[in-house]
């Protein structure tokens, strides 16, 4: 399914946060969000998500308005993990996993078991957490955990999985891990994949396409090696940095200084 926004003005506490942005998601694609801190980010994931429904502008799913989709049915083609997830006290990695079936039941809908307990082993065993299953959310290690919300967030089945910032706190291997499995599921499922993240490196080696957001809209969006360059990372980061390639044939990064200020 294609996610798009188109001409969106958000506002929060009377400051502009977003303005006349418009961007495109292809379906089956990996798209990385990259801008510098407080570009607004977070705010453009929640209102393509229906969870700020305060803007200007519209958000269509394969051409449908989501605000006429309705949140459970929404819920069904969209997922996204925020930045810190918690789970209540004393709950255990399988019932946390299980919470993401929500949006195919209801108070007078109990839903399909077989479906549910199905979804719910096959998100546990493609992030790996199906050991913890039994274990508190709150014993997990900082990994482990954000591994078990991805696993919930998995089990909704969405078509669309949007990820903030996703490995924030997580140790390199965690990291790695974490990435990886995303790709995987992108590539196996074909589940479109629109990620918020920190690390332009891994934006670099992860994504299909990357996306910039500065000055409240997207400035450059393309491939990756298109759109991270040298003079784009001195306009937006004013970070100067040099660009090579790894082993693995990857664009690689690494700042040098900052670019004097005016």
């Amino acid at each position: 399914m294609e996610l798009t926004a188109k001409n969106l003005q958000v506002s929060i506490a009377g400051h502009t946060i977003l303005k006349d942005l418009s961007v495109t998601f292809a379906a089956g694609r990996r798209t990385a969000i990259i801008g510098p801190n407080g570009a607004g980010k977070s705010t453009l994931l929640k209102v393509l998500t229906g969870l700020n429904e305060d803007y200007r502008g519209q958000v269509t799913l394969d051409g449908e308005d989501i605000r006429h989709l309705g949140r459970q049915r929404l819920a069904r083609h969209l997922a996204i993990l925020p930045q810190g997830a918690q789970a209540p006290p004393d709950t255990t990695v399988e019932r946390l996993v299980d919470y993401g079936r929500f949006p195919y039941r209801s108070w007078f809908r109990a839903g399909n078991p077989r479906a549910d307990r199905e979804a719910v082993a096959w998100a546990m065993q493609v992030t790996h957490v199906e050991k913890f299953r039994q274990r508190q959310v709150q014993t997990l290690s900082g990994g482990e955990r954000q591994r078990a919300f991805l696993a919930m967030v998995l089990a909704q089945q969405p078509d669309i999985l949007l990820l903030d910032e996703p490995t924030t706190y997580l140790d390199i291997a965690h990291q790695l891990e974490v990435m990886q499995i995303v790709c995987e599921v992108n590539r196996r499922y074909g589940m479109t994949v629109i990620m918020v993240l920190h690390d332009i490196n891994h934006a670099l080696q992860y994504a299909d396409e990357i996306a910039v957001l500065k000055d409240r809209h997207i400035v450059r969006q393309g491939p990756p090696r298109e759109v991270v360059t040298v003079s784009m990372l001195a306009e937006v980061f004013g970070v100067r940095a040099d660009i090579f390639t790894n082993r693995t044939g990857a664009a690689v990064l690494s700042p040098v200084a900052l670019v004097p200020r005016p």
